[in-house]
């Protein structure tokens, strides 16, 4: 069971709806939140159709900012506490886990406007005892190490969002991956980077998902990264059998067929339950090299991508949408 959370800057361009499509295929979460999706509600519907989602909940944006939308794979997972332009707070019931709260929160982007998001998560936190977590743009840091480049955050800002989560009792989430979530003038003098995107939970939410984990997907379409809420991470220990998996994109390599073939002919007498697990076994072996040129493939695409990203001229979309389309296949 996991969370996406995005700010997108915008569901209008099909290179950002190619995106979402990519990094869901790769997570398959549960819960998407998006944030100043920039589109009416039609669109969110449009996208949830094409993401195979049932469950959908939309504020739409206001003149050409803002808008917030939540979306979940499974309808009857979710319902919705209560909504605003800057917040969608769901009851999240499945079967076999304890019931949680999750909340999509668009901190305010004008910092004389920034009280009016710390109140909200004031408000949010009185008006339920469940085990809870919030994830999204919070538009706001919790130290000067959250920011690199330009000008120090305003020290203000700092320590009344620090009041903020101490008076709701949440804890701010460590973060796995690269530091700063949002960025601008990328390889400029002028370049600026700051995690303004994250997730705070409850203590009883810390408790109940130990292994909880908070990871920063890094490469993106817009100027912010998508972050990955996983509340239930297993952790293998001790001495244990890896059971063989057949890759999907192994199809795609000619020497996957040869192997097979080549076990399949050249073993006369033998049970067919025999050579699959002959196969089984030189088709690991051969895998753990092609699995790591995946890795290698889906990190060039990656680099390209986080060059392109925000260019609008024909061909940086063109190299965008090839590179896309080369993660598709290695993921499927």
């Amino acid at each position: 069971m996991s969370t996406i959370s995005w700010n997108c800057r915008g569901l209008g361009t099909p290179w950002a709806v190619q995106f979402l499509k990519e990094i869901v295929l790769q997570k398959k979460p549960n819960f998407i939140f998006l944030c100043e999706i920039l589109c009416k509600k039609d669109k969110v519907e449009s996208i949830r159709n094409l993401l195979g989602f049932e469950g959908m909940v939309t504020v739409e944006s206001q003149g050409h900012s803002g808008g917030v939308a939540f979306l979940w794979r499974n309808k009857e997972e979710a319902s919705l506490r209560s909504l605003s332009k800057n917040h969608i707070d769901l009851d999240i019931t499945i079967q076999g886990w304890q019931r949680f709260r999750l909340t999509g929160l668009y901190g305010e982007p004008d910092r004389a406007k920034h009280k009016e998001t710390w109140q909200l998560i004031r408000n949010l936190s009185t008006t339920s005892s469940l085990p809870w977590v919030l994830i999204g743009d919070m538009n706001n840091v919790l130290s000067q190490t959250d920011k690199k480049g330009g000008r120090m955050y305003p020290s203000w800002l700092i320590q009344g969002f620090k009041e903020v989560l101490e008076d709701c009792n949440l804890v701010d989430m460590e973060l796995i991956g690269y530091p700063y979530t949002w960025e601008r003038g990328h390889d400029t003098d002028d370049w600026v980077e700051i995690r303004l995107d994250r997730a705070v939970a409850s203590t009883s939410f810390l408790q109940q998902f130990q292994e909880a984990k908070l990871t920063n997907m890094e490469v993106t379409t817009s100027d912010h990264c998508p972050l990955l809420l996983e509340p239930m991470v297993t952790i293998k220990s001790g001495t244990f059998t890896k059971r063989f998996r057949f890759e999907n994109a192994w199809l795609r390599e000619p020497m996957c067929k040869s192997i097979v073939e080549d076990i399949w002919n050249n073993s006369t007498g033998k049970s067919w339950q025999e050579k699959i697990i002959a196969c089984s076994n030189n088709l690991a072996v051969w895998g753990k090299e092609i699995t790591g040129s995946f890795r290698d493939r889906i990190q060039n695409c990656k680099k390209v991508i986080k060059i392109v990203r925000g260019r609008r001229d024909e061909a940086s979309i063109k190299l965008y949408q090839e590179e896309c389309t080369k993660l598709s296949e290695i993921y499927v």
